[in-house]
């Protein structure tokens, strides 16, 4: 609703006007619709299998009435094996354009993984040190990461907002208190944690974001208490505690809306942070266990075995990209949402 004034669409078009942010933001919508449908492009379930007069979609599978093939109590349909087995037959099976998933392991006889990229066999990227297809990897786990993030801005905002926001606005005493308790917080090794973590329970995507969590809200607290002490001090606040507004009105009704250029600029970077955090732990060996689908997986595999430079060079060519697109739509909405480089006559 606040973009959707003419303030807002003004800024939406400085944005749009700006166009490594555009097309950045373009590409990375582009690479987050393919991680989030993933199993339509990546999967080693057929799409569609049209067999004795009767569509099936064991892609999913529960979801659409008629989608059961394949299944008994133990074993599932091999579809790459069902599609040759169809062959020049009524009967027929579409694969994804990646006939494998992230879990599977293509192993060959007298070979051993990993294997380089192979158009013919659909190894577009090869496969790691336990014969899983790379690509497949890089999706799930862009997925993963992607998530990881987006829940980790929103609970570190909610968190950092509320708490930058009062401290900001009631002052004294209760701003002195948090002060204190941040510079403590802040204190806390991070790394240590998670190694005593690490060491006791095995790390999932949910012990991980509160640990995140956990450490990740004190950044925003202090640009929100800083901008609230700025904004307090206007006249349209005075006036509005003047007809007796409540401070909880006062706060999320009128001061956070005014601040939102801040939040909105630095909530770009904040996801691409948490992307590397998690590769970062993942690569460790801290992070999401195997085997889960991670970039920082992948890169450990790399690292250990640098003869397969296929592994190290399509994980680094993802990060970047991820990272740059990330960077860019940041600095183009920072662009636009900068007061200093437009002004109200523009």
């Amino acid at each position: 609703m606040i973009l959707m004034n003419p303030s807002g669409l003004k800024k939406i078009r400085r944005f749009c006007s700006i166009k490594r942010g555009l097309w950045s933001f373009v590409i990375l919508l582009v690479m987050i619709f393919v991680a989030l449908f993933a199993e339509v492009f990546i999967n080693s379930r057929a799409i569609i299998v049209y067999s004795n007069g009767k569509l099936y979609f064991p892609t999913y599978t529960g979801m659409i009435p008629g989608s059961v093939f394949g299944f008994d109590y133990e074993y599932e349909t091999n579809y790459k094996d069902l599609k040759k087995k169809y062959k020049n037959t009524s009967n027929l099976v579409i694969m994804p354009p990646v006939p494998y998933n992230p879990y599977e392991n293509d192993l060959k006889v007298n070979q051993y993984p990993p294997f380089p990229p192979s158009f013919n066999e659909k190894h577009f990227f090869g496969t790691d040190n336990v014969g899983r297809d790379i690509l497949a990897r890089l999706v799930y786990g862009f997925r993963t990461a992607i998530i990881f993030s987006f829940f980790l801005l929103f609970l570190n905002y909610t968190i950092g907002i509320t708490i930058g926001c009062s401290m900001g606005y009631f002052g004294g005493k209760f701003d002195l208190i948090f002060q204190r308790i941040i510079e403590i917080w802040s204190n806390i090794p991070f790394l240590y944690v998670i190694i005593i973590i690490a060491s006791i329970v095995i790390p999932n995507f949910m012990i991980l974001l509160l640990i995140m969590v956990f450490f990740g809200w004190i950044g925003i607290t202090w640009v929100m208490r800083t901008m609230t002490y700025k904004e307090k001090e206007r006249e349209y606040v005075l006036a509005i505690r003047t007809l007796g507004a409540s401070h909880a009105r006062i706060i999320f009704k009128h001061i956070i809306p005014n601040t939102i250029s801040v939040i909105v600029t630095y909530a770009p970077f904040a996801i691409s942070g948490g992307i590397v955090s998690l590769t970062s732990l993942d690569y460790l060996g801290f992070g999401l266990p195997a085997p889960t689908p991670s970039w920082g997986e992948l890169l450990s595999q790399g690292w250990q075995n640098m003869e397969a430079w296929w592994i190290v060079s399509s994980v680094v060519a993802a990060l970047v990209i991820t990272l740059m697109t990330v960077t860019f739509i940041g600095e183009g909405i920072r662009e636009a949402f900068d007061p200093k480089m437009h002004t109200t006559y523009e």
